[in-house]
């Protein structure tokens, strides 16, 4: 050991620290997967998913301890500047390896809710403290406080063994530190990288399964949430982890999967740009559009989900219900760029939350706006989570309100006030503004059906025990629709108002395959005094709702979406799924998946399991996925998403 501290010098504790951690998150992995042993053993990877989870381990640990490295071979001593840096070396090994940990440690109820280790999404809770907290504490205490005390005694820990690896060292002679940094340097740069191939280690890289979760469990949480971080500062080219193709051969793609006449296509500038006519000729009515957090199929009775749902099943027999559509994400902020922008999914943050769209990117706010609309956003809870202020303000909302405007809600909990208190305050809105004479468009978006489930007592007869549990959070959703629905259809503005009833994803998208598709199916329900009961099997995406909505209430425009006016005889007979990294695009029952840098894989979807089988498809479905991809980060990066309007300004 001397003769290694000799060698070594202040390197000698970094190298040690390598191994320790390296035991630690093999720990991790290994009860991690034994948790999860269904999975892992159904795709017989046991030993491919720890020996590449080793090299990700080594590889992660490298990356963070390199500049130890460089500060332990060059700059340590035995003088006051060296002792400085020996401190700076304790104190990185000590938090790199706590971060680790912390990182392993919140995992578990990571997985529980997203069916993957932490990634970009742990990050972006991070800008919403208070709310992730609040949920934290009322509906994961025991995983909270668990994680919060081993997470200091590892710090303890680590920090005395920093301490006591550091004593009694020796400094190599100052001309020999150059050779030892290059060859301590080239072995941990090597290691970082983890390949001699054109690409260094990637998730794509270490990823062997077609189950999600699975390939996540060969990464570390600590890696992945890094790797993430580091992605999100080139988000206008995301996309092109799926391949590449021209931006005249996407649009053209594009416009040849769509009914529109080439005639329609009205700018040079902007290549989607288009002028549609709507198929309501009458007065324009109001729009409201009742988006419903986590409420997927699996909770409506009426679409084969369980028996939480008696309002919607019967209200289903007054309106227009699409029981094939997919949402295009996992998140609500996914949820709203689909329906109030049109726009398509991307590897990428949502648009709500990217910095080039916080103004002057088309919405259908500002396009009626434009048209004279009263345009509003209500919400139970805060405006400024998911950054939803900031982009509704800067694109066509004119007012937002939020939980301060609820002056004696009769009930509150993590996410704002219950979904009674928010349509109650949605009905006021609406009767006030219809005295007013003035047409409104107005986003309604509910949160009670959103972990930890509070909502309050005594409103439904309870479907299991105890009250705050997923489903019983959905019942009571669906209850305090079918309250409201009972006041709008005796309120004046009923007979000049288009309702839509739309979740904005589905709740624990998980399973076993590479995209769960089964976990993307959600309920959407168009009502109004004019809308004739039909029940729509056509195969249908979110980004079809907003132009079908703008031609339902009579608004003939100018805007860049491409999804399909499904009033007309028109059928999409596709959707879009982004899953993470990974992008399904489904047409029938054929799916083509991309993943980060591979080729595209195809697949058969059995609607009735939700099971995947691998099979080829055609090269076309290929391109026409890639193109639906690739569309979004072009458009984002080429401000190619506004309307004349925008343009102009």
């Amino acid at each position: 050991m001397k003769n290694l501290k000799r060698l070594l010098g202040a390197s000698y504790p970094i190298i040690i620290f390598l191994p320790v951690n390296l035991v630690v998150l093999s720990l991790s992995r290994l009860g991690l997967s034994f948790w999860q042993s269904e999975r892992v053993d159904a795709t017989q990877g046991w030993t491919e998913l720890f020996l590449q989870g080793m090299r990700v381990d080594l590889a992660s640990l490298c990356w963070l301890f390199f500049p130890l490295i460089l500060l332990g071979t060059l700059f340590s001593g035995n003088n006051k500047f060296g002792k400085i840096i020996q401190w700076i070396i304790k104190l990185g090994l000590t938090v790199f390896s706590t971060f680790f940990v912390f990182m392993e440690l919140a995992t578990p109820a990571f997985i529980k809710t997203y069916d993957y280790r932490p990634n970009r999404l742990f990050v972006e809770y991070l800008n919403t403290p208070k709310e992730v907290f609040t949920m934290l504490v009322h509906g994961h205490l025991a995983a909270l406080i668990s994680t919060v005390i081993l997470t200091a005694l590892f710090a303890i820990i680590f920090w005395k063994f920093a301490q006591k690896l550091s004593r009694d060292l020796y400094f190599p002679k100052w001309q020999y530190r150059p050779v030892l940094f290059l060859i301590l340097g080239l072995l941990t740069f090597i290691g970082a990288r983890s390949s001699f191939e054109h690409r260094s280690l990637n998730p794509s890289m270490v990823a062997f399964s077609n189950d999600t979760l699975v390939n996540s469990l060969v990464l570390n949480s600590g890696y992945s949430v890094l790797f993430a971080v580091q992605q999100m500062k080139d988000e206008s080219n995301s996309s092109e982890i799926y391949g590449k193709m021209p931006l005249e051969e996407v649009v053209n793609t594009l416009k040849g999967l769509n009914p529109r006449p080439e005639t329609a296509y009205i700018s040079a500038e902007l290549p989607t740009l288009t002028h549609n006519q709507a198929s309501y000729q009458g007065k324009p009515k109001n729009l409201v559009i009742l988006l419903q957090e986590s409420l997927g199929a699996q909770f409506i009775g009426t679409l084969g989900g369980k028996p939480l749902s008696p309002n919607i099943d019967e209200l289903a027999k007054e309106g227009w219900l699409f029981d094939n559509l997919y949402a295009t994400g996992t998140r609500s902020v996914r949820g709203i760029e689909a329906i109030i922008t049109g726009f398509t999914p991307t590897p990428a943050r949502a648009v709500v939350k990217l910095q080039g769209s916080q103004d002057n990117f088309f919405t259908i706010a500002d396009l009626l706006k434009q048209q004279g609309y009263d345009t509003s956003f209500i919400y139970g809870g805060e405006k400024h989570f998911d950054n939803m202020a900031s982009f509704f303000y800067g694109n066509g909302f004119t007012r937002i309100i939020d939980q301060a405007d609820y002056s004696n809600p009769t009930f509150s909990g993590t996410w704002g006030v219950s979904d009674e208190d928010l349509l109650n305050k949605a009905n006021e809105t609406f009767e006030s503004l219809h005295q007013q004479g003035k047409p409104f468009f107005s986003l309604v978006f509910s949160s009670s059906n959103h972990d930890p489930f509070e909502f309050p007592e005594g409103k439904i007869q309870l479907y299991e025990q105890p009250q705050a549990t997923r489903n019983n959070a959905a019942k009571y959703a669906d209850y305090a629709l079918g309250e409201f629905f009972k006041k709008a259809k005796q309120a004046n503005y009923w007979k000049d108002t288009v309702f839509i009833i739309i979740a904005d994803h589905d709740s624990r998208v998980n399973g076993q395959q590479l995209v769960p598709i089964k976990h993307f199916h959600i309920p959407a329900l168009v009502l109004g005094a004019d809308i004739e009961p039909k029940r729509d099997h056509r195969l249908i995406s979110q980004i079809d709702i907003p132009p079908t909505l703008l031609s339902l209430i009579g608004i003939s425009g100018d805007y860049p979406m491409i999804g399909f006016d499904l009033t007309k005889a028109e059928n999409p007979n596709r959707a879009l799924m982004q899953f993470d990294k990974n992008l399904a695009y489904m047409r029938d029952n054929q799916v083509a998946i991309l993943q980060p840098n591979k080729p595209a894989t195809g697949f058969i979807y059995d609607e009735k399991t939700g099971d995947l089988t691998a099979t080829s498809i055609p090269e076309n479905m290929t391109k026409e996925a890639l193109a639906y991809a690739l569309w979004g980060s072009y458009a984002y990066k080429n401000k190619l998403y506004k309307s004349d309007y925008l343009l102009k300004k």
